[in-house]
């Protein structure tokens, strides 16, 4: 994972890293400039100029279905990468390119689960940008509601959109699922997503009493976002022993 601080990216798609307990900013942000060796100067940015992106990716960026299926069509291998280990379905995905993914996604050869650079899969890319349809048409292709260290669900906590964070849990999403450094989606939903989100966590048993590694629980990440009340009360919660409201998760529509 890249070591970066939590932050929605432009249109929505993150990498998630390790930090002091957070996760995310842009997937396609450029690396930090690295210093030259004895100047004390960082290098230029154009000493490392990115090899062009293929053909595939270029047509899922711009959502060109028809040439998207036409190099398919000509022998393309759809899980071709970009130098971020990007699939074209994760950049149709990124770009909000939805008839570009959707050709992506007739080809039967397509890897819905494939990781990129930044550890993503495509569903996680549509979980934090909200889009529940795209969520429901991936894990019906096959795509895993469940991966090691970061998950959808973390990412959909992160997100927009509460009913994406509902219908992974239907799904069976592990709830209280860690990351490398032991953030839960709770965590997650208290300090970048919707407090939506926090009550549908929580309503599905969600633990409030777990801490990350570097020591922050769900409170803490609530606090630092400004929510001072919700941070009070989820105080309360784990203080109390109280593990969940225990009613169950509404349907989600």
């Amino acid at each position: 994972m890249l070591a970066v601080s939590i932050l929605l990216g432009l249109s929505g798609s993150v990498a998630l890293a390790q930090t002091s307990g957070e996760r995310g900013t842009a997937s396609n942000a450029a690396p930090a400039s690295q210093p030259v060796a004895g100047s004390g100067k960082a290098a230029s940015p154009s000493a490392q100029p990115r090899p062009p992106a293929p053909p595939l990716h270029e047509a899922a960026r711009f959502d060109h279905a028809g040439e998207v299926m036409k190099l398919l069509l000509a022998g393309t291998d759809p899980n071709t990468r970009d130098a971020q280990r990007n699939t074209a379905l994760h950049i149709a995905i990124r770009e909000e390119s939805e008839n570009a993914m959707n050709a992506l996604l007739k080809a039967p050869a397509t890897d819905v689960n494939a990781i990129n650079q930044a550890g993503e899969t495509p569903l996680m890319l549509a979980a934090i940008k909200g889009r529940l349809p795209w969520v429901k048409t991936l894990t019906e292709r096959g795509a895993h509601v469940n991966e090691a260290g970061w998950s959808p669900l973390h990412y959909a906590a992160s997100g927009p959109n509460e009913a994406v964070v509902r219908w992974l849990i239907e799904q069976g999403a592990d709830i209280n699922a860690r990351s490398p450094n032991g953030t839960t989606p709770l965590m997650m939903a208290a300090g970048y997503g919707g407090l939506s989100s926090v009550e549908v966590l929580l309503a599905a048993n969600a633990d409030v009493r777990l801490k990350n590694d570097p020591g922050m629980t769900a409170a803490d990440f609530a606090r630092r976002a400004g929510q001072d009340d919700w941070g009070k009360k989820l105080d309360e919660m784990a203080a109390k022993g109280v593990r969940a409201k225990g009613h169950p998760v509404e349907p989600s529509k």
